[in-house]
């Protein structure tokens, strides 16, 4: 599976191909919080962050996220990623230590998965 850059809508049901596809029930995903786009589909999230960074996307705006597409929206995503340690950006987890960053990111998701 090729990792795809959303910008605009991506249905659920193409999703959970993906997750079908890759890891059972979810993806991967990384979120730019400043274009308001994702990577999805990469092995690793560092896949995903990397074709955004090719594309133009700024790595401190970039933030690596699981995605259960069958899920509640409210439940349908994780903060749990490699690329989301970042001491300099006060972000010493795999998690998303900003309740302003979990917000962006939450808006993004809910834009751009329907």
């Amino acid at each position: 599976m090729s990792i795809k850059i959303i910008k605009n809508k991506i249905f659920k049901s193409e999703l959970s191909e993906i997750a079908q596809n890759q890891f059972g029930d979810f993806v991967k995903a990384v979120v730019d919080i400043k274009k308001g786009i994702m990577a999805v589909g990469g092995e690793l999230h560092a896949d995903e962050e990397a074709l955004l960074l090719e594309d133009g996307s700024r790595q401190e705006n970039l933030w690596g996220i699981n995605l259960y597409p069958n899920k509640t929206a409210k439940d349908r995503i994780e903060f749990n990623s490699m690329i989301n340690v970042r001491p300099s950006q006060g972000n010493r987890s795999r998690g998303v230590e900003n309740p302003d960053i979990q917000e962006k990111i939450k808006t993004i998701v809910k834009k751009l998965v329907s």
